[in-house]
């Protein structure tokens, strides 16, 4: 995870959090253009992620749910006004794009897929996010409306030729991504954190909830192809997963909602 050091406290903090700064060094931590992230090397290590009003608070009810299944680190703020402000601990160890993960990909492949599968298998009772599948519809129906067609992190866009293609899947798609299980929503080898190979948390809640798993796995599949650079490993990982409850054509169909993601 980048780091890039601060020379000065970003203005317009909140007082409690800019105190947190003082005397302590803050980076730059931010790889989305969503939200800023920054990283202050206060106690054991704080992460606070900066985004647009109300943005980020159903990722903060997910963080202290999360937190309380032991699947990540404690939320320690969370505050919305004219923008958002969600402070939580640092989980230990290093994201699966630590050269220490990448070095052993059947190792990390075998590992992300058995850490996914326990995830799904997870009770979800009193989840906050009880529907994940009608938002996730919804975005993809919108930006379909608007035009906003972006398949340029799928270059072959799973198959589909088109925009009207791809939105045919997505259609399907409605009727056919059923399954119930709690979700991260957002399964890439940067969202989930590892302590010298042992599973530490998970990151990036924003996407999580109730919904299908395939979703987890698509991105389970892509991340793989795009961070080792080989789709080598993509049999593998479902294999590790488990057979019994992929639907590979539901992944698929995943890939057609995704490009109106």
């Amino acid at each position: 995870m980048k780091r890039t050091l601060l020379e000065r406290i970003p203005s317009g903090f909140p007082d409690e959090i800019t105190r947190l700064c003082e005397g302590v060094r803050v980076y730059d931590s931010s790889c989305s253009p969503e939200a800023r992230v920054y990283y202050i090397e206060r106690e054991e290590g704080m992460y606070l992620k900066v985004a647009e009003c109300k943005a980020l608070a159903k990722e903060a009810k997910l963080y202290t749910y999360f937190h309380r299944l032991g699947l990540t680190s404690e939320l320690l703020s969370y505050q919305s006004g004219e923008r958002d402000f969600m402070l939580t601990r640092r989980v230990r160890g290093e994201d699966c794009t630590h050269a220490m993960y990448l070095e052993e990909p059947k190792r990390l492949v075998d590992t992300l897929a058995e850490r996914l599968r326990m995830l799904h298998e997870t009770p979800f009772d009193a989840c906050p996010v009880t529907d994940r599948m009608a938002s996730y519809f919804a975005v993809a129906e919108e930006n379909y409306r608007s035009g906003n067609y972006d398949k340029s992190h799928f270059p072959d866009s799973f198959g589909y030729r088109s925009e009207q293609e791809a939105y045919r899947a997505l259609t399907v798609a409605k009727t056919q991504l059923t399954s119930r299980v709690l979700l991260h929503g957002d399964y890439c080898l940067p969202n989930i954190m590892l302590d010298r190979w042992k599973f530490s948390g998970f990151i990036d809640l924003g996407g999580g909830g109730v919904g299908d798993r395939h979703i987890d796995l698509f991105w389970g599949v892509w991340t793989l192809g795009f961070n080792l650079h080989t789709d080598e490993y993509r049999e593998r990982f479902l294999d590790a997963y488990g057979r019994d409850v992929i639907d590979t054509d539901a992944i698929s169909l995943v890939g057609g909602c995704e490009v109106f993601g």
